[in-house]
């Protein structure tokens, strides 16, 4: 529709002019001693038209000679981004779908724009890690300049890397960096999080979980699986004196030393120091909240010695537990062999009866057997205890 509304103001504009030049009667003299032109007004201003347009094309073509080599240069830059920018693409995409060698290939086209280095860097870097390439990996990271503006992307990718690489020390090193550069976020603490717990610096895994729990980047199963090893490695430290042990086991959490397998661990380790009544009240406290029987093999372990109150009290509390739960083997085990250690035999061999016949693992048909045979023993009674030694052997051969 543009173009025909174009060609009727062109076919207006010739009619006009053709109009206007037949009722133009004017002439134009030029003078050139001896010579004399005579030239029409309309043929005059045609001549000055056709001059004006020869001018303004010559302009033009010497204007635009002497800018072809800037736009020659121009062009070139402009095929060199473009050219860039589809293999950064490409290796993006590559990288996603897990084509490593092609995305380290278009990484090597991309990096040759300085503005897609750093990016194109950190793409063959991922790309070389996962063929496992890492000398080509280190290679591409330390072509990133150190004032670049993807030397963050940089240390956190390369966190990310040696973590997986189980390289702790040098993770914890890019880290230490990202600190001092004020990198401080949730990633960041995560991947830390990791190459602290690969070093096995468990102080540090106890502040990392606690930083990340507050704001809510962990998972709470994760969380607690993570506490556990952490305070397990810190009571389980054969450095510990009985006071040293005391001071890391107040320093938890009151409601961290309720987890049954934290308490596990601590009640293991008093009683290794002989700090036996310190167990009991780990255990009576953790019970409280939810059953184990590894608690409850260590409450016997903990046992107080024969015809003191603690024993007599450690009995009432197995005797309080059994109403609610009568068919325990552990709990069974565990209320005849404090009752053979306070020498109250029938109701010893009663709980032992009660927890062989009860008992499915083989640890605990083996600690039953030996117990009885040792109350058997204990009477007298040779028959019997040798016949629950032989029980004993079976069940250890199983």
């Amino acid at each position: 529709m543009r173009f025909f509304i174009r060609l009727l103001i062109l076919f207006a504009l010739a009619v006009g002019l053709a109009v206007g030049a037949r009722f133009n009667p004017g002439n134009v003299v030029l003078f050139y001693p001896p010579y004399r032109i005579d030239l029409s007004l309309n043929f005059f201003l045609f001549l000055t038209l056709i001059l004006f347009v020869l001018l303004y094309l010559m302009m033009r073509t010497i204007v635009t000679t002497q800018n072809m080599p800037q736009k020659v240069m121009e062009y070139r830059q402009n095929k060199r981004e473009r050219d860039s920018n589809k293999a950064l693409r490409d290796g993006l995409k590559a990288l996603f779908e897990g084509r490593f060698g092609r995305a380290e290939k278009s990484a090597s086209k991309a990096v040759e724009l300085a503005e897609n280095a750093g990016l194109a860097a950190l793409i063959g870097a991922r790309a070389a890690h996962h063929m496992s390439q890492f000398d080509r990996r280190d290679a591409w990271y330390s072509s990133i300049a150190f004032d670049s503006p993807y030397k963050t992307a940089g240390l956190v990718t390369m966190t990310e890397l040696l973590v997986d690489q189980h390289k702790a020390d040098e993770a914890l090193e890019a880290v230490q960096e990202l600190n001092a550069k004020g990198t401080r976020h949730i990633q960041v603490l995560r991947w830390a999080l990791k190459a602290n717990q690969q070093a096995k610096k468990w102080p540090e895994v106890l502040k990392l979980v606690r930083t990340l729990d507050k704001h809510r980047a962990l998972h709470p199963s994760l969380s607690n699986r993570l506490r556990e090893l952490a305070y397990e490695d810190l009571l389980k430290d054969r450095s510990h004196d009985a006071e040293s042990l005391r001071r890391v086991w107040y320093e938890i959490p009151a409601t961290d030393r309720k987890n049954r397998y934290v308490a596990f661990i601590a009640a293991t380790a008093f009683n290794k120091q002989g700090l036996c009544d310190d167990a009991r009240t780990i255990i009576e406290k953790a019970l409280a909240e939810e059953w184990d029987d590894r608690l409850m093999r260590a409450y016997r372990i903990a046992a107080a010695s024969e015809g003191s109150a603690g024993l007599l009290l450690q009995i009432e509390h197995c005797e309080q537990w059994s109403v609610i739960r009568p068919s325990d083997p552990e709990l069974a085990l565990t209320l005849g062999a404090l009752c053979l250690k306070q020498k109250l035999w029938g109701k010893a061999q009663r709980h032992m009866e009660q927890a062989l016949s009860d008992a499915k693992e083989a640890r605990t048909i083996r600690e039953a057997n030996l117990t009885l045979a040792q109350l058997h023993e204990a009477l007298g009674q040779t028959e019997e205890a040798a016949q629950h030694y032989r029980q004993c052997a079976l069940a250890t051969l199983l």
